[in-house]
């Protein structure tokens, strides 16, 4: 009696399978869930897993051990196993061909193309030259003439073979070159080479791209020229990618399609009203009346509709967030008269209340100097005896009644 059979489950057999039985079902699974077959991602996991039950099941001493204590008796054999491509690849040579698999489908060519505020406003269009991979027009990616270019029997035209080399006790499976080709995949006889690429089959090419940036986009976002990419024989070019990267503005920041502003405003005009104006990431100016009456207040924030950024791909735009800050008078305001008339006009003083049995300093403020106040603390710092002695905030002189 086994202890668990969930390697067994894995691969559909009986926990007495015999080998051939147990290479049987890890064929007919692996073909099935194979991710180049079957390219779902509950299909990868379950490839995995099935590999890692054969890896076991088909090792005598291993076996024995699950069979004996289950997957927790494992722990203690240490070395890394087989994966699941090298599994595969000894039953059918990687690959379902038989022969090592070449790409499909070349990579992406990427690259950033910085934009500004505005030009994510407005939109613009850009040149940009890229140098890239072509099959030969000469030889139309044969490599040589017509009817002179034979493919390799040794590696089947991928370039790269499997080779198998026994060291003692191991046998050693590995990819590496074709050694009969050179890893070009096919033969043809120097003379008969194509005279423009030299057998390479591709050439290079300058080519000149028209990049448009739409109103609206955003930091990120891709533009994609399909195809574009590098040109190799046999496989299908991949994309030229050009990504989005959005500069910092001094005036705005992009939060989605709004635009956020900090603004200061005068006191006379935060509390009597008035016209504000700024030059708006469109180019135009922004003219907005504070009505009299209207009070601003010091880190308010209003709104003005439609005057965001443009909605990518639709009619619409954002809107514009104003966050205020109020410019106060200088620090030495001292008009008596002015003073008088403000205190006639603006509301009373908030009343100061202290409990009439309470000890009272009398305190002055001074300008706070954070070079000044970061010395003193390091000069407290070496004179801790004196610490309880210096009374009061820093800055702020006392005088105790």
């Amino acid at each position: 009696m086994v202890k668990e059979t969930k390697f067994y489950d894995a691969l559909g057999v009986a926990s007495n399978a015999s080998d051939a039985e147990l290479k049987k079902a890890y064929r007919k699974a692996a073909l099935k869930y194979h991710p180049d077959k079957n390219p779902t991602p509950e299909a990868a996991e379950k490839f995995k897993e099935i590999s890692h039950a054969y890896e076991i099941l088909s090792d005598d001493q291993k076996r024995d051990i699950y069979d004996q204590y289950g997957e927790e008796g494992l722990s203690g054999q240490g070395g890394a196993g087989m994966n699941a491509d090298d599994i595969f690849s000894q039953f059918f040579g990687g690959g379902f061909g038989g022969q090592p698999q070449r790409p499909t489908r070349g990579k992406d060519i990427k690259h950033s193309i910085s934009c500004s505020l505005e030009d994510l406003y407005k939109g613009k269009t850009t040149k940009l030259a890229l140098n890239k991979t072509i099959l030969c027009r000469e030889c139309e990616g044969r490599g040589g003439a017509v009817g002179k270019v034979q493919e390799c029997p040794d590696c089947h035209g991928s370039g790269m073979k499997f080779v198998t080399r026994q060291m003692g006790p191991m046998i050693q499976r590995f990819q590496t070159v074709c050694d009969k080709c050179q890893g070009k995949g096919d033969l043809c006889h120097e003379k008969d080479r194509c005279t423009v690429c030299k057998g390479k089959k591709t050439e290079n090419e300058r080519k000149i791209l028209q990049v448009h940036v739409d109103p609206g986009m955003k930091d990120g976002q891709r533009i994609v020229f399909s195809g574009e990419g590098d040109q190799e024989p046999g496989i299908t070019p991949g994309d030229v990618i050009f990504i989005i990267d959005e500069k910092p503005n001094a005036e705005f920041q992009r939060k989605g399609n709004d635009l956020f502003k900090e603004y200061e405003v005068d006191l006379l005009t935060a509390l009597a009203g008035g016209e504000i104006a700024f030059k708006h990431i469109s180019g135009d100016w922004i003219k907005i009346n504070i009505n009299p009456g209207e009070v601003v207040s010091p880190g308010e924030v209003k709104l003005v509709e439609g005057k965001g950024m443009p909605i990518y791909r639709q009619s619409g735009y954002g809107n514009l967030i104003l966050k205020f800050s109020v410019k106060f008078p200088p620090t030495h305001f001292a008009d008596e008269d002015k003073l008088k008339q403000l205190n006639s006009i603006l509301p009373p003083r908030q009343e100061v209340f202290i409990p009439e049995d309470a000890e009272v300093d009398d305190c002055d403020m001074v300008k706070y100097d954070p070079a000044k106040h970061q010395q003193r603390r390091r000069h407290d710092a070496y004179d801790s005896d004196d610490e309880e002695g210096r009374g009061g905030n820093p800055g702020v002189q006392c005088a105790s009644q």
